[in-house]
This record gives structure tokens, sequence and C-alpha cells, in this order.
């Protein structure tokens, strides 16, 4: 019986000469991973089988839980779309892991209520969005590009119906224009969103619902097509990288590791040379302050 390979696994993928080179389907987070860490892209993507995760982190099963109970708060009828039902909502969507214990997890769930209720009450229940959890997909001369936006609304701008990006977030850190104008994935949500729709779509907004904050920057066709290009170039990378693995090349040197304050909160941390050596933060050290 031959040895089983412990290397990152990439099928090389056979061709004719000539023959364009396939597009590189990819998601925002999937990209996102790459910038953060190579090493983390090749963990969370290329090596089969991936290797083993820490425990679930409780801030993202607090984010689900909001989101989810959001989305079906849309699916709901309109004389339906009240406040009285979100504690049903919440309830039925709520995802448990992570936490600490008991006490902290009851305390999530108050503040992620109250969460709700308020930015619910900003909300006209008739207003129908183009899409809620919607699919959104592009290509360009190197990607298949898909995302899912949380929601994008329908408004009418000063040159007529527009579309604008929609991103909830639920951290502890307020959030400024900057953050929506650097945000990479909502940029890309926005080019694949004029596509679909056929509409403009350059207004980008995230919903901090722990303090009621909206952030908002407004795109231009010259900084989506930077953030296309950007994207691109991250695309080609990683495609090099994974074609070097498949000819023979050292998977760790063709994802190296970025070191740096996200190795505490890495997945992958405990089977990573340089992530092991970064203190792990505990599954519940990012929602621990709704105890207080």
């Amino acid at each position: 019986m031959p040895p089983t390979r412990n290397r990152a696994a990439v099928p090389e993928q056979l061709g004719f000469a000539g023959m364009p080179e396939r597009l590189f389907v990819c998601t925002p987070s999937k990209l996102g991973a790459y910038l953060d860490c190579p090493r983390r892209y090749r963990y969370a993507y290329v090596d089969r089988p991936t290797p083993p995760k820490g425990p679930p982190w409780a801030h993202n099963s607090l984010g689900a839980s909001v989101h989810t109970a959001l989305k079906n708060w849309y699916a709901l009828p309109v004389e339906r779309r009240q406040p009285e039902a979100l504690p049903t909502l919440l309830k039925s969507t709520w995802v448990r892991e992570g936490y600490r214990d008991v006490e902290l997890e009851r305390a999530a769930y108050r503040r992620a209520l109250d969460w709700l209720e308020s930015y619910v009450a900003t909300l006209d229940p008739e207003d129908e969005p183009l899409g809620v959890e919607r699919v959104v997909a592009a290509k360009t001369s190197v990607l298949a590009l898909n995302g899912r936006a949380d929601r994008i609304d329908g408004r009418v701008g000063p040159a007529g119906p527009e579309a604008v990006i929609v991103d909830y977030k639920t951290g502890r850190t307020g959030l400024d224009a900057d953050d929506a104008r650097g945000s990479h994935a909502l940029a890309l949500y926005a080019y694949a969103a004029q596509r679909v729709f056929r509409r403009p779509c350059y207004r980008v907004e995230l919903h901090h619902l722990p303090t009621g904050t909206v952030a908002a920057h407004e795109h231009t066709d010259e900084s989506l097509a930077r953030q296309v290009r950007r994207a691109e170039e991250t695309a080609t990378d990683i495609m090099a990288a994974e074609k070097a693995v498949a000819a023979g090349a050292d998977p760790d040197e063709a994802f190296p590791t970025n070191p740096g304050s996200l190795c505490g909160w890495c997945d992958f941390r405990k089977v990573c040379p340089a992530g092991s050596t970064v203190a792990a933060k505990e599954p519940w050290t990012a929602v621990e302050h709704l105890a207080e």
C-alpha cells in the first residue's frame, strides 16, 4: 500500500495549450482568509483532510443567532413584523456553543434581544429589501466571485433606483466610515449586486447593533474597480501557490504564516507552529463583557 500523503493535496488541472486559465472560484471570506494569513488559508481550503479546528467561538454563535433572527423577521408577513415576535425568533435560532457557562449565555441572550428590539424599532416593517441573506455573483477575467450579503436594500437615489449593501455587526467595538470604506467584502458585494440587480450599487453600510450606529461609505466606479483588482491580485497569488504545491514545492513555503494578534483567535492555532506560540483566547473571551 502506498504511503499516505500528509502534504497539501492540490489536483493538477489538465488542459490544452492556449486554453484560458480557469476562473478562481471564491467568496470575499475566502480571499480574506489568505490576506489575513496564507497558512490559515491553506489549512482551511487546501489541505485534505482539513486539520482539526479548535472549539467554537461564542462571538460567532452570538453573531449567527442575531443574523438568523433578523433574516427570519423579514420572512414574517408584514403585519407580524413587530418587536413582540423577536423573543421567539431569537430563541428558535439561538446557537449555544462556546459560552463559558449558562450565566454568560443568558446574559448574551438578553443583550442580543435588547439589540434586536432597538434595531427593528428603526425599521419600517413594510419595506421589502431586494434581498435578505442574498447570494450575489459576478465574473471577471480572473474571478468567479460569489457571496452572501446580509441585506440588500432598494432605495431611490439622485439618479433613480439603486441598491445598498447592509452588513450587520455585533462586535464590541463601534465602527466608523473608514471601516465601511475599507471593507473589501462590502465593496465586492456592491460590485456583484450591480450586475445581479442591474442598477447602481455604490453605498455600503455597517449596522452596529450594540450601539445602534450606522457607518456608511459611497463608493465610485473607480474605488470598486480598485477593490476588484485587489481581489484578482490575491486570487493570482493563491493560484500560484497552489500550482507550486502541486508541482512539489514545500507547502509551508508556498503558504507562509503571518504571525500577529490574530493568531490567538485562529481556528488552527494548535496545529500551526507559529500560532501555537501565541497565547490562546478562550472561546468566550469576546463576549465576557456582556455579563458586566
